[in-house]
């Protein structure tokens, strides 16, 4: 895109990977990188139009790869296999994060991954760093993905840094997180216009780890009944990219942000990995995972434990 600086998170974008996006390009300009500009692999899903449509911002344009040489930021993912077509041709200038690094580069570049539970920690830090200020909009930007990511702070990927951040964002917005976040989660629960194979592709991550390709998908729900009685519709849509992406297993994790627990349905010929990594026993190629809400924390770790 001419000698625009392209700023993306991760493919299936969430909340924070958009947000990110956008209050990444914030600060690049500010600290006058005016190139800068937000993108997005994938269309929104409904939590974050509701983000959106709160702050009346529009969504970023899509794209779906970069030419070669393009220079770009990455923001709340550092994985090629999650990240833009032609990712390996591209000169990645930055990367701000809170995943782990599977990332090697022939080059210097600007790096900074935090153990927290949301990119916007990390650019919330960066903001004061540089002595930029945080206004209302970006503040609300920032607390909004720091909610969808820890689910309102009850994630166990939650940290002291995002409490203390959260409390500090809620005196610049006077956005209270509980009663806004509530509503935003709720908001991104409605997938009752979406066909199964959206609905696996709202947060889908693809997984690459001892020669065995997985993907994990994961939909927050207040209803979990309310998904799996399409369970059949779920499953061929599944079986369908296991054979399109060559994939050895697929975990789709439906998490009820009211009880705090996840129903997962999980196929492909190596399957029994994940009764293996949780101690579980799949009924009808389901199972409950009491107390799990977290990818990242507490569904990708014992799986890749188990490939290892």
């Amino acid at each position: 895109m001419d000698n625009k600086v392209l700023i993306f998170g991760h493919q299936s974008p969430d909340t924070d990977s958009i947000t990110s996006a956008i209050v990444m390009e914030n600060l690049e300009r500010k600290l006058g990188n005016e190139n800068a500009k937000a993108v997005s692999l994938g269309h929104i899903n409904k939590e974050t139009k509701f983000v959106l449509d709160y702050l009346g911002i529009e969504e970023p344009e899509v794209i779906e790869r970069i030419e070669d040489n393009q220079e770009v930021i990455l923001v709340d993912h550092n994985e090629a296999t999650q990240s833009v077509e032609n990712i390996a041709n591209a000169k990645i200038l930055k990367v701000v994060d809170h995943h782990t690094m599977s990332f090697i580069a022939p080059y210097q570049l600007y790096y900074r991954a935090e153990p927290v539970g949301c990119t916007q920690t990390v650019l919330y830090k960066m903001y004061k760093e540089y002595g930029v200020e945080v206004d209302k909009k970006i503040g609300t930007l920032m607390l909004s993905a720091i909610a969808s990511d820890t689910l309102v702070l009850k994630s166990p990927t939650t940290t002291a840094e995002d409490i203390k951040v959260v409390k500090e964002l809620e005196a610049i917005t006077g956005v209270d997180i509980n009663t806004y976040g509530v509503d935003m989660l709720k908001a991104g629960t409605d997938i009752s216009e979406y066909t199964p194979e959206q609905v696996i592709n709202i947060d889908s991550k693809l997984f690459e780890q001892a020669n065995k390709k997985f993907k994990i998908a994961q939909v927050n729900t207040a209803d979990l009944d309310s998904i799996f009685k399409n369970q059949s519709y779920f499953e061929q849509a599944i079986n369908e990219d296991i054979e399109k992406e060559k994939l050895d297993f697929y975990v789709f994790a439906a998490t009820d942000i009211v009880n705090s627990n996840s129903k997962i349905i999980s196929l492909g010929n190596d399957s029994p990995v994940v009764e293996k990594a949780f101690g579980i026993s799949m009924d009808n190629h389901t199972a409950m995972l009491e107390n799990v809400v977290s990818r990242k924390k507490q569904i990708l770790p014992p799986i890749l434990d188990m490939l290892k």
